[in-house]
């Protein structure tokens, strides 16, 4: 059972499905280098336990921000060093490079949080005049 799992293979909607992707995607993929199904004798695509892991790869590269070219790199590493060390590598550099982008994003959506609760107390302080009866600015 377990070898036969480890051995079976899906075709793309079967694959697509999986991931909630459409079948599309899975060949824009392919267009760019980053997955290279097996092919049958009448030419339909086929996916395996290898394809699987590279496509959560780069599902989770997307999530986290990767471009498609950072993403192709680490599948290329994953592909050409098996002891993943390259792979790790440069994923942690790519990581350390978006959580940087993320903390100074973060900042800068914390200056205009700021900025629009500022905002928002001169305008209610402005509204509470005018309903006092008070002078208009």
């Amino acid at each position: 059972m377990a070898n036969r799992e480890r051995k079976k293979k899906y075709s793309i909607s079967e694959f697509a499905t999986q991931f909630d992707i459409s079948p599309r995607t899975i060949r824009y993929y392919e267009e760019k280098g980053l997955l290279s199904p097996e092919r049958s004798s009448s030419n339909h695509r086929f996916y395996t336990k290898r394809d699987r892991a590279i496509l959560k790869l780069i599902l989770r590269g997307k999530k986290f921000g990767f471009t498609l070219a950072e993403i192709k790199e680490m599948v290329d590493l994953y592909n050409d060093d098996h002891t993943e060390k390259k792979q790790i590598l440069r994923t942690l550099e790519y990581g350390d490079e978006k959580l940087q982008e993320i903390e100074e994003r973060i900042q800068e959506l914390q200056m205009i949080k700021e900025d629009m609760l500022n905002v928002r107390n001169v305008l209610l302080k402005k509204l509470n005049e005018i309903k006092r009866g008070g002078k208009r600015c």
